[in-house]
């Protein structure tokens, strides 16, 4: 085990590694383990430069540079892997894909430097915004409701992973604002047995064969929605 010299009251260790003719430091601080070369074989030069280095680091912690928390981007890549592990064989794995490519393309692009305790409603607001807007100079149209909602599924899920391990101490209010109450819409009408029965078998003939190639997935979710909704009585949005 490599000798150690403390800085500031033991606040900070010196040490050399094994091989190494350079002093490293380290420290713990804002809930992370932090260490670098100091770069000097001088125990007494090196001792000066790890406590200029702890003494940097508590500024930027006070200036909010360095979190106390876990960030977004730990978050998301600690939910990932979770999902992986549990879900093998489980989910479609163009569903598993998507869950990927919506936290790197878009959610950690976003939230990924925020603090998890940073995220409120009025930053997922902004999210919204930003979407909207990005995707009106990319594409000239606003983005579609059900890829927001996807987008905000991801997030949700995110976000309960950080409640489990504690990291988080409630979940917060993913409603739209400015959105008409789906209350106010029609709720649709009624099947008869034989009209529901004409309908999951051509949903079932559809998810078996879709009429474009590579839409077997989303022929499936239609197909298992109109199961799962007409066989639970739930309503409209309850069940979507």
């Amino acid at each position: 085990m490599p000798e150690q010299h403390t800085v500031l009251g033991g606040k900070v260790y010196v040490y050399k590694r094994p091989k190494s003719s350079s002093c490293q430091c380290s420290t713990y601080l804002a809930a992370k383990n932090r260490r670098i070369s100091t770069k000097e074989e001088s125990l007494a030069k090196a001792k000066e430069i790890a406590e200029d280095w702890y003494l940097k680091l508590r500024g930027k912690l006070r200036s909010g540079e360095i979190k106390s928390e876990k960030s977004f981007r730990e978050v998301s890549a600690h939910y990932l892997r979770e999902y992986d592990i549990m879900t093998p064989g489980k989910r479609n794995q163009r569903y598993v894909d998507g869950q990927h490519w919506r936290s790197s393309v878009h959610l950690v692009h976003f939230f990924g430097n925020l603090g998890i305790s940073e995220i409120t409603a009025g930053k997922i607001q902004e999210y919204r915004v930003h979407r909207h807007q990005e995707t009106m100079a990319n594409r000239g149209k606003p983005p579609a409701h059900s890829t927001l909602h996807q987008e905000r599924v991801t997030l949700r899920q995110s976000l309960k992973t950080a409640l489990r391990h504690g990291w988080l101490d409630r979940l917060l209010d993913f409603s739209e604002p400015y959105r008409s109450s789906p209350k106010n819409l029609p709720s649709g009408v009624v099947l008869t047995g034989e009209e529901y029965k004409k309908l999951y078998e051509a949903t079932r003939k559809r998810a078996q064969e879709p009429k474009k190639k590579g839409f077997n997935w989303e022929a499936e979710q239609l197909h298992d929605y109109v199961l799962f909704a007409v066989n639970t009585g739930l309503g409209r949005d309850e069940a979507w």
